[in-house]
Order: C-alpha cells, then structure tokens, then sequence
C-alpha cells in the first residue's frame, strides 16, 4: 500500500495521530523501534487526566479531551477488545504559591471546569489522615528544615471530574488497533536511519534494516527520540523551544487504609508543597511521583537509549517520604519499587504541535509529562495543522484552530507552536 504519512512513534501520541489521520483517509504508516504500541514513556506514565494548566489553551485540551476517555468507546469508534478505562476519583490541587489559584481558576471558570474550592478543614475531612500543613518550599529529606513542624496550613482546589487511565500502554494499542481498522499500518522493530528531502520537502523515511517509506508527510512523534529525528530531518534551527529527554522515577507503593476509604481509590493530590504527586490504583497501590521541585536535581541525559530502567533507592526514599509526610499512615519500605521512563521535555513545559521549516515534516513533541491526557485531541490538533498546511495556508501565518466536538470550545494552535514567546506565566514544573 502506497503511504501519505509516515508517523514516527507509536505511544499514546503517534497512535492517537495514526487514528485521526487515517479517519480523514490519509494513508498512514506508523514506525516504531520498539515492539509494539505503548512500549516506550507512555507506558512508564501515571496516566492523571487532570485540568490544571497556565494557560487557556491547555485547559481548554484537557477538559475537551477528558470526554474522550469518559466515552473511550465511542471514542475509537471500532471494536479493538479490551479497553482502558478512565477511573474518575477527582483531584485536589494543593494550595502553593508557585502555582496559585489565581493562574488557573478563572481559566477554569472560562471554559466550564467545575471546581471546589477547599479549606484546610475541608481537606482534613475529604481525605482521611491527611497533614494540612504547609511546608512550602519542598526541601530535600537529608534537610533538618524538612522535619520541621508547619506552621501554617494550606487548602486546596478539588476538580470532581479528574481521574487516571487504568492502562496507559494499553490505550496506546487501542488507538492503534483503531487506526489499523482505518487502513493505518504499523511497523515495530523499525528504527529511522533517514529522513530523505528534495526541493525543500520531505520524500520518504529510510529505516536501519534498509527499508525506504516513500511519503509527502512525516509527523515526528517520538517522544525523547524527537531531537534526534529533528537532527535527522534537518530542522530545528527556527525553534524558540528546545526538548530534551528527562528520566524520570515513579514510585509504587501500598495506600494507607484511610486514604483508600470509600470506593477503594483515594482522590489524587497533586502537592507541589512538598515537591510530589499521589495517584490511587484500583486494588489499594499508590503511585508517587515529583514535581521537579528545584531542590532534586533533574536528570537529564544524552541518549535515552541509556538509561537505566531500575528505580533508585534514593529517589524512592525522597519521593515516598515527601508523601508520607503528607499521608503519615503511609509506610515506607525498605525497598525501591516503581517505574522509569524518559521525558520529552519542553523548555517551558508545554508542548510543540506544529509544522517545522521543511515542508511536509511536522512535530509532536515535547510532550511528555502531562500530555497523555490530551493524546484523544492531540491527533485531531494534528490533523487539522496537517490539512491546514498542505492546502496552502502558512500555519505560521494564519494558525489553525480546533474546534472541540464535545464542548465547542475554540483552540488557536498557535499557542503551541515551535516560535511561540517563552510562557513566563507556567508553574516551571511538569503541571505546566
């Protein structure tokens, strides 16, 4: 079969692009150097659908995209078998200064977010055993400060309808098997050797094992491999937003009786207070992730095809004690248990859905983080720069907007292109 497109990447991202492209009769073909659909930081993802955001482009993604997982389903609008389901458990949004309700509720209130705003008494009695106090800002657990009692105490901004999905990787091979159904083919174990170019557009894609893709249109979404299939591309040089791969720890561990209360998942709590992030599994596990507070190191690397995938006993300790802090029913063991995976990581946090300076090659990167949330939009953001661009109207010039389907909600494109001004106004964190 002849290909149109040629996808690079086929995590939650690339898969969700395949789909779109492919219902709109693009004939697309994913490549992969993995092995299957999700198998690289999608699946090491936390997988919160959550609303909080700087700007309102990126609430206005979120709130659209969440009705897509309520209705995954209908969303793929093919039968792939097992599904990924959305557990809706809601989020609590800590009070911190970096991060103040201020920057985020009156984008909330513009585009239909129902919120609750919370005082501390009524975080004490919405999440059993919970420690009120505010400790900002997060210190290292070595820091005799850290131990020091609160002084004061914070609230929160809780979103009913935040959640997580179940299986991150798996709705990555949803959305593949209903691209597939669209025509779309996928080829796992294909590394991008070449991007091939003539007269200033792109012609094919050559993989390591030989093989030349033939295509008018390539869409980077390689998630930390996405600098390096720039590099090969030749494009970059008018980015005013650089990504770099991050590695990155989840811990898991067992809830606290209390904090798995009620139906048995506990409502997430995204603190920066203390530099962390607590999500609840079905079945009583907790996930406890950072926030980049600036007082950890950030790991950055070179080739995130060398990265160790073993989770480290001192970033283990310091998250899980950091949530033991917050939940003081939480036991912490005595040895490291989690996740690891690479970020794409863009300079300010938010991601760059755009066309690049050759014509035909177009990126999705930058995402990783806090964009597996949006993937359901994030193909149809895509696909409307694609048909906007290859009809002739400059992207750069007049951006494409996205109309949501289940909220009406108007997105410029813009907001998240490779030229955009430096977003001053954003959390410097992966909550963006």
């Amino acid at each position: 079969m002849a290909t149109d497109v040629v996808v690079i990447g086929s995590g939650v991202v690339g898969a969700s692009i395949a789909l779109e492209l492919a219902r709109r009769g693009w004939r697309v073909t994913v490549v992969d150097k993995a092995g299957g659909a999700g198998h690289g930081s999608t699946g090491a993802s936390s997988a919160v659908v959550r609303f909080n955001f700087s700007t309102l482009a990126s609430v206005s993604a979120a709130w659209e995209a969440h009705f897509a997982w309520r209705s995954w389903a209908e969303h793929l609008g093919s039968d792939v078998g097992g599904l990924a389901r959305f557990e809706r458990c809601g989020l609590a949004m800590l009070d911190v200064p970096a991060a103040p309700r201020s920057m985020y509720l009156p984008l909330f209130k513009e585009v239909g977010v129902p919120f609750e705003e919370w005082t501390s008494a009524d975080l004490r009695e919405r999440i059993p055993g919970i420690d009120v106090g505010r400790y900002w800002p997060p210190k290292r657990i070595d820091d005799d400060r850290f131990w020091a009692n609160a002084e004061t105490t914070l609230g929160a901004v809780y979103t009913p309808d935040a959640g997580f999905v179940s299986d991150p990787a798996l709705a990555a091979q949803n959305l593949a098997v209903a691209a597939k159904a669209h025509g779309a083919e996928f080829r796992f174990h294909a590394t991008v050797h070449r991007v091939e170019r003539a007269n200033g557009r792109v012609t094919a894609v050559t993989c390591a094992d030989g093989s030349r893709i033939p295509c008018g249109v390539v869409v980077n979404a390689a998630g930390p491999w996405s600098s390096r299939i720039n590099k090969l591309a030749g494009v970059g040089a008018d980015f005013t937003v650089a990504c770099r791969p991050l590695r990155q720890e989840v811990a898991h561990v067992a809830a606290p009786a209390g904090y798995r209360a009620g139906d048995g998942v506990g409502i997430s709590i995204a603190d920066m207070d203390l530099g962390t992030y607590l999500r609840g599994e079905v079945g009583g596990g907790l996930l406890v992730g950072g926030t980049e507070p600036e007082c950890d190191p950030l790991q950055w690397v070179d080739d995130p095809d060398a990265v160790t995938m073993h989770p480290t006993m001192p970033v283990f300790e310091a998250q899980v004690t950091r949530a033991a802090r917050r939940l003081p029913e939480l036991e912490i063991p005595n040895r490291a248990r989690g996740v690891v995976g690479v970020y794409d990581v863009a300079g300010d946090w938010t991601p760059i859905y755009d066309r690049t300076e050759l014509e035909g090659f177009y990126v999705a990167m930058g995402t990783s983080g806090n964009q597996f949330k949006n993937a359901p939009v994030i193909g149809k953001f895509l696909t409307t720069i694609i048909e906007q661009t290859e009809n002739g109207v400059d992207h750069d010039e007049r951006p494409a907007r996205f109309v949501g389907e289940h909220t009406g909600l108007e997105i410029d494109l813009s907001a998240f292109s490779r030229k955009r001004p430096y977003n001053a106004e954003n959390s410097g964190t992966v909550l963006g």
